[in-house]
């Protein structure tokens, strides 16, 4: 359950105001920026590498060719290819990657819509 999706609140940044959710989650991905994504890391502590950047690109590329949010399984699968290393190994790195959770901070970053269901992460 989405919590508190009806109290909007506008983060104005350089580039334009994006309006985020009570969860703190943006109600418009295609309002996402990098200077959304670097603003949204710096609060939530994940200091943005190029691997951290590889995983933010790949969410949204599948955002815009599927229309909906990418599954952590997925995630994991493309970092397991992109730094060729076992499944087991992403899904550490992802978690390392993003120390509070796929949904609290990845998806957050990349700028997707707080999920229905936390079922992801």
């Amino acid at each position: 359950m989405r919590t508190l999706p009806d109290k909007i609140t506008p983060l104005k940044l350089d580039g334009g105001t994006v309006m985020l959710d009570g969860g703190g989650f943006i109600t418009d991905p295609d309002k996402w920026s990098e200077e959304f994504a670097t603003y949204m890391a710096d609060k939530e502590g994940v200091e943005m590498t190029s691997l951290h950047w590889a995983v933010v690109n790949y969410m949204r590329d599948c955002l815009d060719r599927d229309g909906v949010m990418v599954d952590a399984r997925f995630v994991i699968k493309f970092l397991a290819k992109h730094e060729d290393i076992a499944k087991s190994d992403a899904h550490k790195l992802l978690y390392t990657l993003f120390p509070y959770g796929y949904v609290k901070q990845a998806c957050r970053i990349s700028g997707m819509r707080q999920p229905r269901a936390w079922s992801t992460g």
